[in-house]
Order: structure tokens, then sequence, then C-alpha cells
């Protein structure tokens, strides 16, 4: 059973930084996709970021504000990162992980396996 866990939100002023940290129960290498999404209160999920892995290549799908939201991953950690910076209070939210081992599902950024999630509560 793939497990995906996500880590390092909290509550911080806006304009600060935070990076999550998205860890999984085995290789990230095994993955074609992994993505970034997150869930405000009373409004749809939404895809922040995505990447698409091939061998030691990554191709990044920036969805939200490129400039502020960072994807990257360690594979020797297994794990896929979230850098965000200037935060605003609109970036409040739950942040979940996502992947799939289908490149034809990455291709249409349809994951398998889901995190539990992690808040970001952003203050003014």
């Amino acid at each position: 059973q793939v497990q995906l866990v996500e880590s390092g939100g909290d509550s911080v002023q806006a304009g600060g930084s935070l990076k999550l940290s998205c860890t999984a129960s085995d290789s990230i290498s095994n993955y074609c996709g992994m993505a970034w999404y997150r869930q405000s209160p009373g409004k749809e999920r939404e895809l922040v970021s995505a990447i698409k892995i091939s061998g030691d290549d990554t191709t990044v799908y920036p969805f939200s504000d490129a400039a502020r939201f960072t994807i990257s991953r360690d594979n020797a950690k297994n794990t896929l990162y979230l850098q965000i910076t200037n935060l605003k209070t609109e970036d409040t939210a739950v942040y979940y992980c996502a992947a799939t081992w289908s490149c034809s599902r990455a291709a249409k950024f349809d994951y398998m396996y889901w995190g539990q999630g992690t808040q970001v509560t952003i203050s003014s």
C-alpha cells in the first residue's frame, strides 16, 4: 500500500515562506507524475503544481503563480517538495500531495495516490 505523508504546514504571517514535504513509502522514481493540490474552505481542490518524471529528468507544470510556488523532488529521500514564498492570506488551505506510476494518467494529471494533507494558515 503506497503512502504519501505531507508535512511542513504551519501558521505564519503574510510575506513569509514555507517548504512543504511529501514523503513516499516507496521510491518516487517509480512514479511518472506527482503533484501538489490545495483546498481552501468552501472551495474546490485546485492543482498548484505538478511534475512528470522520466528517469532523472523532471518536467514541471506550474498551475498557480509560478513565481511563488516551486516544486522539486529528492529521489534519495523519496520526497517531493513545494516551496512557497511571499505567502498571502489566500494561500490558506490544506495542501495535498498526489502521485501516479501511470504515465497515461500523469499526462492527464489524474493521480492514483493521495496524502492526508497538511494545513497552511496565513495571517495578515
